[in-house]
């Protein structure tokens, strides 16, 4: 059965996802921590577009969560032609006041979980010679970004992993891009701990540089 598999789906951009192809008819697979969101949203895809809305709650982070999704997939008789890795969160500061712990579970999100899952995803995507991967990158990913050092670090590597993949697989009918949106209303400023001390000092940073 073709489905398409969304990570990050319990809000925000991912959710957006969801409704956007259960309303074009597409079955969906939903993958988060929130099982609570993620039954809500299940009932209100099969309610209100008829599809078939699965999920299956996760965290990403954990090292061995990518091979225990791939293998849910199988178990639930899933062909997962369409893949969004939408998962990922970001922080602000100063880096040597950042919790080193935090920004290495960043990486493993936003980086380490992508990759895994791409890979698993797209062997069998290359056999049908059909498939489609986005992963979900940022406007941050084009540039360094001082206070986001980290979490723009990791979009950059999205971005080019993304442009690298995409030309890799135009002959297997595959397709693989990068989405990169800008400042997004979601849960993502709440699970970063936006700090709005430090943005103001950022602003006044970024006045003072344009200064000398």
């Amino acid at each position: 059965m073709n489905t398409t598999l969304i990570t990050g789906a319990s809000s925000g951009i991912g959710a957006a996802f969801a409704r956007k192809f259960a309303a074009l008819g597409r079955n969906v697979f939903l993958v988060a921590r929130s099982e609570d969101k993620l039954i809500t949203l299940c009932n209100e895809l099969g309610r209100v577009s008829g599809v078939r809305a699965q999920y299956f709650a996760l965290d990403l982070t954990e090292p061995d969560a990518p091979a225990r999704l791939f293998e849910e997939t199988q178990k639930r008789e899933l062909e997962i032609d369409m893949l969004i890795n939408n998962a990922g969160f970001g922080s602000m500061g100063y880096f040597d006041k950042l919790d080193p712990e935090r920004e290495v579970e960043m990486i493993d999100l936003n980086v380490r979980a992508l990759v895994d899952l791409t890979h698993r995803f797209l062997i069998p995507m290359r056999k049908r010679n059909q498939g489609t991967i986005i992963n979900v990158a940022s406007t941050a990913g084009f540039q360094s970004v001082p206070f986001m050092t980290t979490y723009a670090a990791t979009k950059a590597f999205v971005l080019s992993f993304s442009e690298a993949l995409s030309e890799e697989n135009r002959p297997f009918g595959v397709r693989v891009m990068a989405l990169c949106p800008g400042v997004t209303e979601t849960n993502f400023f709440k699970r970063r701990r936006w700090d709005v001390h430090r943005c103001e000092e950022f602003k006044q940073r970024k006045k003072l540089s344009t200064l000398l």
